[in-house]
C-alpha cells in the first residue's frame, strides 16, 4: 500500500457563503465510504489567516501575511491516504465534495 496526500481546493467566497452543516454532512459520508483508507485530514482556516516564510536569499527570511499567490481558488483542507496504487487513489480522490476541485500527490515514505 502507498500513501497519497490529497490537496482539497475551494473558491474561499462561494465556501463562505455555503451552509456549514450541508457541507459538513457531505464530508461526513465521504469519510464514512473511505474510512478504512483515510489516514488523517482535516479542514483548514480561511488563506486570510495564512502566513508565508521564504527565505530571502541574504540567510534569512521573509514573514508575509496570506498566501503565497493570490488566486480565487485556495487550498481549504487535506486528506492523508492509503491506497494500492494511484488509480485507486484517483478513485478515492473523485469522491471528495470539493467544491473546485483536489490535487493527488504521492508520499515519499523515508526508509
Amino acid at each position: 500500500m502507498s500513501k497519497y496526500l490529497i490537496l482539497i481546493y475551494q473558491d474561499e467566497a462561494v465556501a463562505r457563503q455555503a451552509e456549514g452543516e450541508s457541507i459538513s454532512a457531505s464530508y461526513q459520508e465521504f469519510q464514512q465510504r473511505h474510512g478504512a483508507s483515510l489516514l488523517g485530514g482535516a479542514a483548514l482556516h480561511p488563506s486570510s489567516t495564512a502566513t508565508s516564510v521564504r527565505r530571502d536569499g541574504a540567510g534569512g527570511f521573509l514573514v508575509t501575511d496570506g498566501p503565497f499567490a493570490e488566486s480565487k481558488e485556495t487550498l481549504g483542507g487535506y486528506y492523508l491516504i492509503e491506497a494500492a496504487d494511484l488509480d485507486e487513489a484517483l478513485e478515492i480522490a473523485k469522491e471528495v465534495p470539493a467544491g473546485v476541485g483536489v490535487e493527488v500527490w504521492p508520499v515519499r515514505v523515508a526508509n
